[in-house]
This record gives C-alpha cells, sequence and structure tokens, in this order.
C-alpha cells in the first residue's frame, strides 16, 4: 500500500507589495508560467509517488495566476500522482481575486480568503488591494459558484487597534457564516517591510496584555456563535458535531505527523524520515530546476528531532499528543516535564493525549519549549 500524503505547491507571488508577508511581487506574465513550468518539472524530478490526501496552493497568492496555468498545474498533478477521490483542494485567494467562473474545469473545492479585517483603514496599513466590501462581494461569489467550504483569515494586534475593532471583525465574520475562520497576531517577521517599520518607529507593537484579551474574545465569541477551537489559530464550524467535519484536513496533516511533499521556492517537505527545503529564491529555485537539479537541502531526522517535531506541532491542536504513538524514553521525558504544568492546570490529560488547557495556550510557546528535548 502506498504511502498517503498532503501536497503543497508554494506560489510566492503578490500582486502588490503587502507590508506583512513581503513575497514577490510582479505582473511578469512570461515569469509566472516560467515558475509553473519548474513547479511541473519539480514534481516529474521528485521520486516521491504516494497517494495525495490533500492539495493546498498557498503563498503568496495563486490566485494571481492564470486559469490555464492552474489548469496546468492540477493536470499535472493528476498524471503525476494518484490523488484520493475524497481530497479537499484548497486554494489560497485574495478576495479581489475572485471572480465567476474562476474554478471552472478546476477540482478546487475549498478556499482560503485572506480577509484579515473588516477595516479598510487597516487594509490599507497592510498595503492590502481589496477593500472591506469586495470580502463580502468574494464571498457570495464563491457561494454561487458552488464553493461553501470557505475559510476566513483574520488579522489582530494592528496598531492603534481597540478591543471594539477586533470584535466587530469577529462578528463581521461570523455574520458571514464560513466554514472555518483561522485567526493570527500581527507578527514583526525579520525582512519584512512591516519589520523594517517597526525598526524606524513608524508602527509599534500591541499592548500583551490587549492582545492575550483580543484572543480570548474570539475564542468567546467563536464559541458561542457554534466553533470548535480544534487547533491554536485555527476554528472551524460544528455543523452539529461533537468533532467539526469542516477541520483543515491539509493543515491536520502537518499536526498530526502526516508526510507532505512542498513543491516551488520555500517549500519544505516531510517524507521518509526525512525533511527537505528549497531555497527561497525563486530565480535561484527556477534555475536548478531547469538544469535538472532538484536545489532542496535536507536533514534526516531522527527519533529525538522527530519527538521535538511532534511537540511543535501536535501540541497546538485541541487533541494535543497521543501518549501511545510515542516510546518509553520520550513519553517519559515528556511527562516528566509537563508534571508542573500540569499541577498549574496549564496542562491536561484526556484519553491517553496530553493538550494545553485554555489557560496554557497563552503560554504555549514556553511549554512547547520546556518539553522539547533539545
Amino acid at each position: 500500500m502506498s504511502t498517503q500524503a498532503a501536497l503543497y505547491l508554494h506560489i510566492p507571488f503578490c500582486a502588490s507589495r503587502c507590508i506583512y508577508c513581503g513575497f514577490y511581487s510582479t505582473t511578469s506574465l512570461s515569469l509566472r508560467r516560467r515558475y509553473v513550468d519548474a513547479l511541473c518539472e519539480e514534481m516529474r524530478l521528485l521520486p516521491y509517488h504516494p497517494t495525495i490526501k490533500t492539495i493546498y496552493l498557498g503563498g503568496g497568492t495563486p490566485s494571481q495566476l492564470a486559469h490555464r496555468d492552474l489548469h496546468r498545474l492540477f493536470t499535472h498533478i493528476y498524471n503525476k500522482y494518484d490523488v484520493s477521490p475524497q481530497a479537499e483542494i484548497t486554494m489560497e485567494c485574495n478576495p479581489d481575486d475572485i471572480r465567476d467562473g474562476m474554478f471552472q474545469d478546476l477540482p478546487v473545492n475549498r478556499v482560503s480568503m485572506g480577509a484579515q479585517t473588516f477595516s479598510d483603514e487597516r487594509l490599507r496599513f497592510l498595503h492590502r488591494r481589496h477593500t472591506a466590501s469586495e470580502v463580502d462581494q468574494a464571498f457570495d461569489t464563491l457561494l454561487h459558484n458552488g464553493i461553501d467550504n470557505i475559510s476566513i483569515d483574520l488579522m489582530f494586534d494592528f496598531p492603534g487597534e481597540t478591543m471594539e475593532d477586533w470584535i466587530s471583525d469577529v462578528k463581521h465574520a461570523i455574520a458571514l457564516h464560513p466554514k472555518h475562520i483561522s485567526a493570527y497576531g500581527l507578527m514583526y517577521e525579520e525582512g519584512t517591510p512591516l519589520y523594517r517599520m517597526l525598526e524606524q518607529g513608524l508602527t509599534e507593537e500591541t499592548d500583551e496584555d490587549l492582545s492575550l484579551r483580543m484572543y480570548d474574545a474570539l475564542t468567546d465569541l467563536l464559541a458561542a456563535a457554534g466553533y470548535e477551537h480544534y487547533e491554536i489559530s485555527n476554528f472551524a464550524w460544528l455543523d452539529g458535531h461533537t468533532t467539526s467535519p469542516w477541520r483543515s484536513k491539509h493543515n491536520s496533516c502537518y499536526w498530526h505527523d502526516v508526510p507532505y511533499i512542498g513543491i516551488g521556492a520555500g517549500a519544505h517537505s516531510y517524507y521518509q524520515h526525512t525533511r527537505h527545503w528549497n531555497p527561497d529564491d525563486i530565480l535561484r529555485y527556477m534555475n536548478s530546476i531547469e538544469s535538472g537539479q532538484l536545489p532542496y537541502e535536507e536533514e534526516v531526522i531522527d527519533s529525538d528531532t522527530h519527538y521535538d517535531d511532534i511537540v511543535t506541532t501536535a501540541l497546538r491542536t485541541r487533541e494535543g499528543i497521543d501518549l501511545t504513538k510515542l516510546d518509553g524514553k520520550h513519553q517519559r521525558f515528556l511527562m516528566d516535564n509537563a508534571k508542573d504544568y500540569i499541577q498549574r492546570g496549564l496542562m491536561a490529560v484526556n484519553d491517553h493525549h496530553l493538550h494545553l488547557t485554555r489557560e496554557g495556550i497563552n503560554i504555549s510557546n514556553r511549554i512547547m519549549s520546556d518539553l522539547m528535548d533539545v
């Protein structure tokens, strides 16, 4: 029986230079098509032949690609791999890229839409192209086109954002009734324009206490609206179930130790006890692929590294770490180091799973660091 795996295609293009992501901005159709050629060639060069259970086109903004290029990518995927008939197939989209009929003849059955906020002022701060009203229009267009499995990304911790501002954003998202909501605090990643603004004193980080209160408000509002908080930053509509059928199947692969194959510049793969990653530089990536060489660096995952990976992924989920899947050495190490957190009510054990409590989520990074075998 072939291995099941998730497939991720990284499309690092943006239509404008968003200060948050800092991805590659280009209007060059020839470069985009050259990049699609490289993605197809990388799939051909890779020796892996798993059954694909999820496909995710992310980045960046895959919706910047022309329909013919997207069609070519999917044709290549289905020719190369055995794709499960029940595969979840997600594409990230900017709201203003969504148009009637754009998914015609494509197997996409889920869309992750980068709304970020329903404030035009905060969208301008991010240098995003879309307006708040375009998010609502895009949502309606997707429903009209038969795609009802829609995830909305929200962001909080904007400079000057108040609790009232944030609650308004969350309530607006709930009113659309998406199947899934992801929410993240604004991060100042080194190398991005936003980080340089912080260094220059042109913006400032949100007070930590306010940030925690925003997160608490998020979880309370979404719980009241019938969403399952199944991962630190992710919420899925319960739809009358005890476990939501609308959880992101692709991201759940990462969190539950399922192999995944990453294609494209900057993409990471975890397969057959190895991890490898492609260079971020898009030109270096394409030049290497075009010369017939896979450009990735690689490391073998030993048992200690694998344990650390489990801590930093599974512990993010509602279920937590499945203790029965750890060997005796790592299970003892984990429980010895978790003992104090359990006693303080920051972690708990249920049904052979060690997980964070709601209070523990607020210091999840510290807890994960203490539980890693480094």
